[in-house]
């Protein structure tokens, strides 16, 4: 792999903002200075742009099943996407099924990912039941394929849900072996029979979806999971939170000193309910779980943002086409396909609505879409920042190019864009995976198969396995 040195950007980390160059070679990041100049590197110049470490995206759902289908975006199509978006990592969701050896779905994700990712990636697993072999086969989980979070569905009943027993297991389990427990905070049962009410009284339409998925359903189980985490002196890290109730509940929680994380999504910081009442079945485009809620909630979710009560963004990207897979539920919204294409513009969302409207600042920015979600899920410090020794995963970013978001231009492999005609400053440039090029000039130049699979260190640890911890 030859050298590259990267010219005359202003380099931004989770803390810092300066103009220096950096010489990349054997896949890392090996000096940092000015005025670098090395005989027979390739010289990329960065000038009027940012040089961002890659964003890490803690929550995909790539070719996942769900629904009677499958997610249309795949490692191919999906990983292709989230490059030219300015991520270089991501973390995909193995689906477990119960009395079932926990390997066997780890063996089908290695499968769908092998040959295909053109950027890094690793897993979480799901875990939807507590059993003598589920517990002798984690250690090994965890040493082998490099596994340290673990994902719990408090909704989906009769589908994904576990009951509160196994979320508390599994809590005493993570903080044995060193583990993320990842959860996903609605009260299924309650939803269940809101859904039935509604059903019965001919409400089918895709605003019913959110209207038996409330707020309270995800307040009440982000409390309980917190209050469970406390009760297993564990640590906690509630995806997707889609509005205040929840996001207080974390807050509460922290402030008791309990170790919990909060992850929003760019969808829930930008589009609102109303999305879910468009005719002719539109809404069903807008339909995932946690739901969109009332507009007046994106500002209390930019607020926890910006004074740290929530930490992390993810896409929870989890595709499926309008014709043909979201329409299986017309006439039912109990059928129509959880989920939404939004892997491309997490990026270049936080950007454009954080940084450029003040909301958040540029630092932070680095910080919500990479460093924290490095260290929290240990990938820290060989991804997340940009260092002397740490992966050459590199955006070169463009912040004052405006364009406007639409399938027409988008790289996933769905048939819409839930950000339709969204003005956004910012974009990504050049993109670059452990030094070599993945998108340059705006183009895809990566190879298949050419993202690494990611053992992940144990929460709280440096990827290194260095005995030093690392403050997350």
């Amino acid at each position: 792999m030859g050298q590259k040195v990267i010219k005359n950007g202003t380099i931004v980390t989770g803390s810092d903002t300066y103009v220096a160059d950096l010489l990349i070679e054997n896949e890392v990041i090996s000096m940092i200075g000015r005025n670098l100049t090395v005989d027979g590197a390739e010289v990329v110049d960065a000038s009027g742009c940012y040089v961002f470490p890659g964003g890490i995206d803690p929550h995909t759902h790539l070719e996942m099943p769900f629904g009677g289908t499958v997610s249309k975006d795949d490692f191919e199509t999906g990983t292709i996407a989230a490059a030219h978006g300015g991520t270089t990592s991501v973390i995909d969701f193995c689906i477990t099924r119960k009395g079932e050896s926990l390997r066997n779905p780890i063996k089908e994700w290695h499968a769908k990912s092998k040959d295909k990712a053109v950027i890094d990636y690793g897993f979480h697993l799901m875990i939807s039941e507590v059993t003598d072999d589920v517990l002798n086969e984690l250690p090994s989980i965890l040493t082998e394929e490099g596994i340290t979070s673990f994902k719990v569905f408090m909704a989906y009943k009769n589908v994904f849900q576990a009951d509160d027993g196994t979320l508390f297991q599994t809590l005493k389990t993570a903080k044995e072996l060193g583990a993320l427990v990842m959860v996903h905070a609605e009260n299924g049962d309650v939803i269940d029979h809101l859904v039935k009410d509604a059903l019965a009284a001919g409400n089918t339409d895709p605003i019913y979806h959110a209207l038996t998925r409330p707020p309270e359903a995800e307040g009440e189980a982000t409390a309980r999971a917190t209050q469970l985490t406390g009760l297993a002196n564990s640590q906690l890290y509630v995806v997707h939170v889609s509005c205040d109730e929840s996001a207080q509940k974390i807050k509460e929680a922290r402030e008791r000193g309990y170790d919990v994380w909060g992850e929003t999504c760019p969808q829930y910081l930008v589009l609102d309910q109303t999305y879910m009442e468009k005719p002719n079945f539109e809404g069903a485009k807008y339909v995932w779980s946690p739901p969109l809620r009332e507009k007046w909630n994106q500002d209390k979710l930019w607020n926890a943002l910006k004074n740290g009560h929530l930490q992390t963004i993810g896409s929870d990207q989890c595709s499926f086409d309008f014709k043909g897979q979201k329409d299986l539920g017309k006439g039912d919204f109990t059928k129509i396909p959880n989920g939404g294409p939004m892997i491309e513009d997490r990026f270049s969302i936080l950007f454009s609505e954080g940084v450029k409207k003040g909301r958040i600042t540029l630092n932070q920015f680095v910080d919500i879409t990479s460093t924290r979600i490095a260290k929290l899920f240990g990938l820290y410090p060989k991804k997340g920042t940009i260092s002397v020794g740490a992966d050459a995963d590199i955006v070169i970013f463009d912040p004052e190019v405006e364009r406007t978001l639409s399938v027409d231009t988008h790289h996933m492999a769905v048939d819409y864009n839930a950000f339709e005609g969204m003005k956004v400053t910012g974009e990504p440039v050049t993109v670059l995976s452990r030094g070599e090029f993945v998108i340059k000039d705006k183009q895809f130049v990566g190879t298949l198969g050419a993202g690494n699979y990611l053992k992940r260190a144990r929460y709280g640890e440096l990827l290194t396995n260095d005995s030093d911890k690392v403050s997350v």
